[in-house]
C-alpha cells in the first residue's frame, strides 16, 4: 500500500480531503484537475476547501507524495484511481459528461491489475454501466477481470466538525469480489469502518437513499412553517416539543430552501431513473422537488408583506442578507438558497447587499454587493434577512441596530425579530 500510486480526478470538495487523507496513509498521490486556478493555488499552499487548512495542505505537499496537476501525463502508471467529479442534473436531464470524461482519461492510461472507483452521486447503473463501458472501451481491458472497478459514494458534509472523511462509515462495493476487496484495501487504509454492500447499484442507490430521506424531510417541515405561520402558530416551538420524544422521531428544522449539491440534485437523479426504467413518477421526490424550490419566492413574499406593514414598498429597500452559504460554518455556496432568495429580491428591485466571511471573496451573485458587517450599515437597512446562522457573525451587533429582521434559520429573538 505505501508505494502505491493513485489518482483522484477531481480536487473539489470530495476529492481534495479524499487526496490529504490518502497522502496521510502513506500513498502517493496525484490530484488530477482541469481547473488550471485550482491547481495554482494548491501548489501555493492555498485551499479553497474548509476541511483541508492551510497548515495541512502545505504539510501535505512537504511530503512529496501529493501533486496537484492539470497535466494528463501525470496519470501514467497509476494503481488506483477515484473519480470524484460533478454531476450536475439539468433541464431535467442528469450530466455525466464529467464522469465520462474523467473515464476516457483514465481508460487511456488504465493497465492490469489497477483499481478504478467512482465517488461521484449518481443513479444506479452508472458504474457497471457507462463507466464500465467507457473504462473497457478506452483500455481495451475487461472489468472484474484485467482491472477492478466499483463505486464508493461521498459522503462529505462541508464545515461538519464532528464528522469527516476518516470517522464517517464507508460504503464499498464492486463489480465482483476481486474488485470489492481492491476497493475496501484501499479505503482501509484510512477510513475506520468500511461498509459492504453487494453491487455498486445497491451503493448509488443507498448515497440517493441518504439524501432522498433528508430532502423529504425538510420539505415536510418547509412546509408546515408556511401553514403553522398562516395559521399563527411557532413552528420551531412545536419541533422543539416534538423532538424531546426519545423514540420515532428525527430532527429536521424550516429554513429558506435546501442546498449543497447533494439535497436539491441527487433526488432527482432518482426520481429520473425511475421514471426512465419504470415509466412511474417518484411522487415523493417531485413534491419534496416542489416545496423546496418554492421557499426562496415565499421569503421574498415574507419580506414583502413586513415591508408593507411598514408602509415601506420592497422596491429601492436597503436590504442586507446574513450568510451565502447553503448551510451553517460553511463556504459552500452551491446551489444555496441563500443565493436564490437573493436574485428574487434583485428580481424585486431591492438593493441587495450581503455579507457571508465563510464565502470565498471572489464569489458573487449578479445584483448582490459583498459587504462586511457593520453597525452603520446594519442600522441603515430597511430589513435584514438571516439565511445562514454562521457562528462568526456578530448577532448582539444585529440585534442593536437592525431595525427588522427577518429570520430563516431561528438563530435570533427579539422585539424586531420575525421568525420565518
Amino acid at each position: 500500500m505505501e508505494t502505491a500510486n493513485v489518482v483522484i480526478v477531481g480536487q473539489g470538495y470530495v476529492g481534495l480531503p479524499l487526496a490529504v487523507e490518502a497522502v496521510l496513509a502513506g500513498y502517493r498521490v496525484v490530484g488530477y484537475d482541469t481547473n488550471g486556478d485550482r491547481i495554482r493555488r494548491l501548489l501555493a499552499a492555498d485551499s479553497y476547501v474548509e476541511d483541508v487548512p492551510d497548515a495541512q495542505l502545505k504539510d501535505v505537499l512537504a511530503t512529496g507524495r501529493y501533486v496537484p496537476t492539470d497535466d494528463e501525463d501525470a496519470l501514467k502508471g497509476f494503481d488506483i484511481a477515484v473519480i470524484a467529479v460533478p454531476t450536475p442534473f439539468g433541464e431535467g436531464l442528469p450530466d455525466l459528461s464529467f464522469v465520462e470524461e474523467a473515464a476516457k482519461l483514465l481508460g487511456y492510461y488504465l493497465r492490469e491489475g489497477a483499481c478504478v472507483v467512482l465517488e461521484s452521486t449518481t443513479y444506479p447503473g452508472t458504474t457497471d454501466g457507462i463507466l464500465r463501458t467507457v473504462l473497457e472501451r478506452e483500455s481495451k481491458l475487461e472489468a472484474g477481470i484485467d482491472f477492478h472497478l466499483g463505486y464508493s459514494p461521498e459522503r462529505i458534509d462541508p464545515g461538519n466538525s464532528k464528522y469527516g472523511l476518516t470517522n464517517t462509515p464507508k460504503i464499498v462495493s464492486g463489480v465482483n469480489e476481486a474488485s470489492l476487496q481492491a476497493v475496501r484495501s484501499f479505503y482501509e487504509a484510512f477510513v475506520e469502518r468500511t461498509v459492504v454492500v453487494s453491487s455498486p447499484r445497491e451503493a448509488e442507490l443507498a448515497k440517493l437513499i441518504e439524501n432522498t430521506f433528508r430532502h423529504v424531510n425538510v420539505a415536510l417541515v418547509n412546509e408546515m412553517a408556511v401553514f403553522a405561520h398562516d395559521l399563527g402558530i411557532d413552528v420551531r416551538e412545536s419541533i422543539a416539543a416534538a423532538a424531546t420524544k426519545p423514540f420515532g422521531f428525527m430532527r429536521f428544522n424550516p429554513g429558506p430552501g435546501v442546498g449543497g449539491h447533494c439535497l436539491p440534485i441527487d433526488p432527482s437523479y432518482l426520481s429520473w431513473h425511475v421514471k426512465q426504467q419504470l415509466g412511474k413518477p417518484f411522487r415523493f421526490v417531485e413534491l419534496a422537488n416542489d416545496i423546496n424550490e418554492e421557499m426562496p419566492r415565499y421569503v421574498a413574499r415574507r419580506l414583502m408583506l413586513a415591508m408593507n406593514e411598514r408602509s415601506k414598498p420592497l422596491k429601492n429597500s436597503r436590504i442586507l442578507l446574513l450568510g451565502l452559504a447553503y448551510k451553517e460554518n460553511s463556504g459552500d455556496a452551491r446551489e444555496s438558497p441563500a443565493v436564490g432568495v437573493s436574485k428574487e429580491l434583485v428580481k424585486l428591485g431591492c438593493q441587495v447587499e450581503a455579507v457571508d466571511a465563510c464565502v470565498d471573496d471572489s464569489y458573487s451573485v449578479p445584483g448582490v454587493f459583498r459587504v462586511d458587517l457593520e453597525q452603520a450599515r446594519v442600522a441603515s437597512a430597511d430589513a435584514v434577512v438571516l439565511l445562514t446562522a454562521h457562528d462568526n457573525v456578530d448577532y448582539e451587533l444585529v440585534l442593536e441596530s437592525a431595525t427588522y429582521i427577518l429570520d430563516t434559520r431561528g438563530r435570533l429573538k427579539g422585539p424586531n425579530v420575525e421568525q420565518l
